[in-house]
C-alpha cells in the first residue's frame, strides 16, 4: 500500500540535527526517534524536546509494529543514567522524555537503572517524561519509578483491546496495561498520566472510543493518536491509512470523554508536543 503524501516528511537536516545526533553518538546513547523511525525527530530536536531510549539497543519482546531490534540482550551500562544527564544538559534541553527497550531478562526488568536515569535527570531542574514498559504488570517494579517522581508517567496500550494479540508481543496484554496506568493513579493521584494508541491497523472508531473510555476510567490524562507507519518489511502491514477527517473527529472525541489534553494527527507519537502537553496539564492542575 503506498503512502499518502501527508505522511511522507523529509529526511532530517540542519546543524543543529547533526551536532545533537553527533553528542548523541559520542556518548554511546540511542534515542527512539531514531530507532524507531520517528517522523518528528527534526522539529522536536529543534524544539528542545528528545526522546531517550535506556536499558540498551535490544528488546526482549518483539511486537509485530515495532523497528527496536529485539533479542541478543546486552548487559547494562551503569553510567547510561549519567551519561543521559550530560547530553541532557549539553543539548540544552527544556523537557527529557526518557523510554526503554523491555527487560524481561533482568530480575528487576529494569526499574531500578530507570528510576536513576530519571532521578540523574531531574537533578538538572528540567522536566522529565518516563515512557514505562508495562514491567509484567509487577507493582514494585512500576512503583520503583513512581518514586523517582517524573512530571509525566506514560504507558502505551498501543491498539484496541481486539487487536493488541495481533500486533503486540505476547507477553503485554490490553487489561495488563490498564492496570499499570491505574496503579499509576492509586499510588499518585497527582502524577500526570498519559497513553496513545496507533491507527491503521483495521479498528473502527467504536473499538477506539472504547479505549477512550477504559483508558479515562483508569485515570488516563493525556492521549496521543497517530498513524502506523510499517518501519519495514519485517514488521506487520498497514491496513488502512487514515484520512485528516478521521484524526479530528477522534481529537473531539477524546476531549469529550474527558482527556485534559489530546494530540491526534498522522505523524503523531507519544512524545509529540510533549512539553506542550505538559505545560497545558500544569496549568489546569494547578
Amino acid at each position: 500500500m503506498e503512502r499518502p503524501d501527508y505522511v511522507k516528511v523529509k529526511l532530517p537536516t540542519g546543524d543543529t540535527f547533526r551536532n545533537l545526533n553527533n553528542l548523541i553518538r559520542g556518548n554511546s546513547l540511542h534515542t527512539v526517534c531514531e530507532e524507531a523511525r520517528c517522523p518528528n525527530v527534526s522539529e522536536c530536536w529543534e524544539s528542545g524536546t528528545a526522546t531517550f531510549m535506556i536499558l540498551g539497543k535490544n528488546c526482549s519482546r518483539g511486537c509485530r509494529f515495532c523497528s527496536v531490534t529485539h533479542g541478543n540482550m546486552e548487559p547494562l551500562d551503569p553510567d547510561e543514567p549519567n551519561k543521559v544527564r550530560d547530553s541532557v544538559k549539553s543539548m540544552g534541553l527544556k523537557y527529557a522524555v526518557i523510554t526503554s527497550v523491555d527487560r524481561d531478562d533482568l530480575p528487576d526488568q529494569g526499574s531500578a537503572h530507570y528510576a536513576k536515569t530519571i532521578m540523574e535527570v531531574k537533578s538538572l531542574g528540567i522536566k522529565v517524561e518516563a515512557l514505562i514498559p508495562d514491567f509484567r504488570g509487577e507493582r514494585k517494579l512500576v512503583k520503583t519509578v513512581i518514586d523517582a517522581q517524573p512530571d509525566v508517567l506514560a504507558h502505551n496500550i498501543e491498539t484496541v483491546r481486539r487487536l493488541t494479540p495481533v500486533i503486540r508481543d505476547a507477553r503485554a496484554g490490553y487489561d495488563q496495561s490498564l492496570s499499570v496506568l491505574s496503579y499509576i493513579k492509586e499510588e499518585n493521584p497527582y502524577m500526570i498520566t498519559k497513553s496513545s494508541i496507533m491507527l491503521g491497523h483495521g479498528e473502527t472508531d467504536d473499538e477506539v472510543e472504547q479505549a477512550m473510555e477504559d483508558l479515562r476510567r483508569n485515570g488516563v490524562d493525556i492521549l496521543t493518536i497517530g498513524q502506523y507507519l510499517r518501519p519495514s518489511k519485517k514488521q506487520i502491514e498497514v491496513k488502512e491509512y487514515c484520512s485528516s477527517e478521521r484524526y479530528k473527529r477522534l481529537e473531539v472525541m477524546g476531549y469529550k470523554h474527558g482527556f485534559r489534553f489530546v494530540a491526534s494527527g498522522p505523524l503523531v507519537r507519544t512524545s509529540y508536543r510533549a512539553f506542550e502537553a505538559w505545560a497545558a496539564q500544569n496549568i489546569k492542575l494547578n
